[in-house]
């Protein structure tokens, strides 16, 4: 399969985080492209679409529908808009939200079918974003080894059960046009691991711990973490994400990928304890100079904290044509300098 030759995209939650990081990226590699934006502005701001643009000297050329993907009429929008690929992102993302059925219902609810047969009936690749949170607590945990694509599935929170859902409704698809004798269609789930880099200063406590500890830095205090720091994740620069999530639509270095799950990380561990010391060396510091603050872990978060995340990458190059370009340490350095510096100005 090859990406059709249309100009138009459409982006969910295209205003947050990742999505306004991609609508940036997407009009940097594709000028003639006109960019749809469909966010309900529950987190994400056109703030940060304006940012996102203007990192890469650019302006936002193309359009907002400010409705949730649940207010849409999916084959309205297709015939409308005609695009070469949907990228689905919005969701709620806070992991601490309690209210099940809202998550449930907003991220993998009667909606996300739709959307997945109406990009198929129009022959639309549709890249939607899972999350890491599939996995919970793997049996690759214990023994420090990458996550497989094949361990996911006992999530320990309700997002990523939601993303669960997600991913076994596009399952049930693939087996329903299996069994029809059909292809299977354009759909490639992305499971987002952690990710960091600019824009995501609207997150508050969900932002990336890089950009918790740079704050904290900056402010005069001591980097804080978890007794004892060791906690280790696949810590990924958006600039990764950004680039697999484009690579699933066939814009990267491989035009014909394969539809399926993909991991969405670095493909390396990276401790708190070392994100901190990235953090001091992109601010000039020393460990003496900021010394790291051990805390007790909260019983509320303890019940559902993910001590150690790792992507195994390989699905991802052989599928995807995709491999990560990031250094994670070294890009939280240069991320906690773009910080400071932006603070400065």
């Amino acid at each position: 399969m090859t990406t059709p030759d249309r100009a138009n995209y459409i982006v969910t939650g295209g205003c947050g985080f990742i999505g306004a990081n991609l609508v940036a990226e997407l009009q940097k590699r594709r000028p003639e492209a006109h960019v749809v934006v469909l966010d309900s502005m529950r987190t994400g701001s056109f703030e940060s679409l304006v940012a996102a643009c203007d990192r890469n000297n650019d302006v936002f050329r193309g359009e907002v529908i400010g409705q949730s993907i649940r207010d849409v009429f999916w084959p309205d929008l297709l015939d409308r808009y005609e695009p070469a690929a949907v990228f689905h992102l919005g969701a709620i993302t806070d992991t601490t939200v309690d209210d099940e059925a809202e998550m449930i219902e907003e991220n993998a609810g009667e909606t996300w079918p739709e959307i997945m047969a109406a990009c198929i009936e129009r022959d639309v690749p549709l890249v939607y974003a899972s999350s890491a949170a599939t996995y919970g607590t793997p049996p690759e945990t214990n023994t420090k080894q990458p996550f497989p694509e094949t361990s996911a599935g006992k999530p320990n929170n309700v997002y990523g059960f939601s993303k669960w859902l997600m991913e076994q409704a596009h399952a049930r698809v693939d087996r329903e046009r299996e069994a029809a004798g059909l292809p299977k269609p354009w759909l490639v789930g992305l499971r987002y691991f952690n990710v960091f880099g600019p824009g995501e200063s609207h997150k508050g406590s969900m932002a990336s711990m890089a950009l918790q500890l740079t704050n904290q830095i900056l402010a005069g205090d001591r980097p804080r973490l978890f007794e004892h720091g060791e906690q280790a994740r696949d810590q990924v620069s958006v600039y990764d994400i950004v680039g697999i999530t484009l690579a699933g639509a066939g814009l990267g270095d491989r035009p014909d990928p394969d539809p399926g799950v993909y991991n969405a990380g670095s493909g390396r561990v990276t401790s708190f304890e070392e994100v901190a010391s990235a953090v001091r060396a992109g601010l000039g510091m020393t460990e003496s100079d900021r010394p790291t603050e051990f805390i007790p872990m909260p019983a509320h978060i303890r019940a559902f904290y993910q001590d150690f995340t790792c992507a195994d990458m390989s699905k991802a190059e052989a599928g995807l044509g995709f491999k990560p370009g990031h250094d994670p340490a070294e890009s939280v350095s240069s991320y906690a300098r773009w910080i400071a510096d932006s603070k400065a100005k």
